[in-house]
C-alpha cells in the first residue's frame, strides 16, 4: 500500500523515498499535480503539498509540512519539521530550513542560506522555545544569508548576501553586513545595468 498521495501529471526521477517515515505519522504524503520530484530525493509522510512543486536532486524535506502552490526546493536542500510555507515560495539549493518557520508568499530565498531557530541549544524545551522565524512575503534573502532565531524579516525586504541576521528587519528595507543593518529602503535601489528605473519595478 502506497504511503502517499500523488496527483495527477507527475514527473519522478529514480530513487525516490515518498511518504516512507515515520512509521509512527499516521497521516500519508499528499501531493498535488503536477509535481516534478527529481532523484535521490526524500519526502516524508504527514506532509501536504500543494499543485506545480518541483525538487532538484536530493532533497529532504521532514514529517508534518504544509506547502503551497508553485513551490520549487532546490538541489540537496533539507526542510526540516512542521514548516509553513506559502504559494509561489522559491528556495535555492543547499538550503537548511529547521522546525516551525513560516515563509510566506513569494519569498525568494537564495543558495546556501541557513536559518536558525534554537537561542541555547540542545534546549528541554526546544518545541516551545524553537518556534517564531518569519520570512515575510515577498522577502529576498540572498545567498549564504545566516538567519537568527526568533528573526521576522519583513514584508518585501532584502537581505544581501552573506549577511548574518540577528534582529526583526523592517518591511521593505534593505539590510547587509554582519550583524546585518538597515543601509537604505527598497525603493531606493538602482539597477547598475539600467535595464529598468529601479529592480524590483516589475512587481
Amino acid at each position: 500500500m502506497k504511503d502517499y498521495i500523488l496527483g495527477k501529471n507527475h514527473k519522478l526521477g529514480k530513487y525516490l523515498s515518498l511518504g516512507e517515515f515515520p512509521e509512527e505519522c499516521p497521516e500519508k504524503l499528499d501531493i498535488g499535480d503536477n509535481a516534478t520530484i527529481r532523484s535521490h530525493s526524500v519526502i516524508y509522510r504527514g506532509t501536504k503539498i500543494g499543485d506545480n512543486f518541483q525538487t532538484g536532486h536530493g532533497v529532504l524535506i521532514r514529517e508534518g509540512n504544509t506547502i503551497g502552490n508553485n513551490v520549487s526546493i532546490g538541489t540537496h536542500s533539507i526542510l526540516e519539521c512542521e514548516n509553513t510555507i506559502g504559494n509561489n515560495v522559491r528556495i535555492h539549493s543547499n538550503c537548511f530550513i529547521p522546525e516551525f518557520v513560516i515563509i510566506e508568499d513569494r519569498a525568494w530565498i537564495g543558495p546556501s542560506v541557513t536559518v536558525l531557530n534554537t537561542l541555547h541549544p540542545p534546549c528541554p524545551k526546544f518545541s516551545e522555545c524553537a518556534k517564531g522565524v518569519v520570512i515575510g512575503e515577498g522577502a529576498k534573502i540572498g545567498g549564504g544569508v545566516t538567519i537568527g532565531p526568533k528573526v521576522k524579516i519583513g514584508e518585501n525586504s532584502i537581505v544581501g548576501f552573506g549577511s548574518v541576521v540577528v534582529s526583526d528587519v523592517p518591511e521593505n528595507s534593505v539590510v547587509v553586513g554582519n550583524p546585518a543593518k538597515v543601509i537604505k529602503s527598497k525603493n531606493e535601489l538602482k539597477c547598475v545595468m539600467q535595464f529598468f528605473e529601479r529592480p524590483y519595478i516589475w512587481e
